[in-house]
């Protein structure tokens, strides 16, 4: 993928139309079984990352996306373990993404409309999960670390649509998570900074409601 912006500084400009669900999750995709050989240190790594994304059960931040044709957007995110996220755009935009454990929906809350995708066919769905085993639940493709960061990359593959790319970079010190890249099946790139993170506040269970009345699908 496309070289990233480095977390520390996430973009400054507001989008007037952030993107759908498929650019900040991924589209469709089935996970395979891992066949990239690494080394005892690369191995070594990723289960530390295995072991933070195990560790942290509630999350709670800011983020800054910047999309394939380099819109930026930011807003707020909140995360709780099983299977709960929410990603609140920063105004003009009134979209908003929520995955209540099961599903997930995009909110256009100026259309009052909203899109569900199963939970299940996101690649960002083993983060929500309570307990992760990158080597054994992704396929992971490749390992890199340095004095600031340690990468780790997904490959996902679906016959009809392609590969899609996640990549996700960590603190080299602490293993905590501060972007991801996702690489959709065209090549094009969406990148998300997180920061101000907070994992020990518990997020409002009402954030992960599914509203099916006011918002029809």
């Amino acid at each position: 993928p496309a070289p990233a912006p480095r977390p520390d500084a996430p973009p400054e400009t507001q989008s007037s139309s952030p993107l759908r669900l498929p650019p900040i999750f991924g589209g469709e995709q089935k996970t395979p079984a891992g066949g990239t050989a690494f080394d005892s240190v690369q191995r070594t790594l990723v289960d530390k990352v295995s072991q933070y994304l195990t560790r942290v059960q509630v999350m709670s931040g800011e983020f800054a996306q910047i999309g394939p044709d380099g819109q930026q957007s930011k807003g707020q995110f909140y995360v709780q373990k099983p299977g709960k996220v929410r990603f609140d755009y920063d105004l003009p935009a009134r979209i908003d993404i929520i995955a209540d454990g099961s599903s997930v929906v995009v909110r256009d809350r100026k259309l009052a409309t909203q899109d569900i995708f199963p939970l299940s066919q996101t690649p960002l769905r083993f983060l929500l999960a309570n307990r992760i085993d990158l080597m054994r639940d992704t396929n992971v493709s490749a390992v890199y670390a340095d004095d600031l960061f340690v990468t780790v990359v997904v490959e996902e593959k679906q016959a009809l649509l392609g590969t899609s790319r996640l990549m996700m970079m960590f603190d080299a010190k602490d293993y905590q998570l501060k972007q991801w890249v996702v690489t959709d099946p065209q090549g094009y790139d969406t990148t998300v900074a997180i920061s101000n993170v907070d994992i020990a506040r518990q997020p409002d269970p009402s954030l992960f409601r599914i509203d099916h009345t006011q918002y029809p699908n």
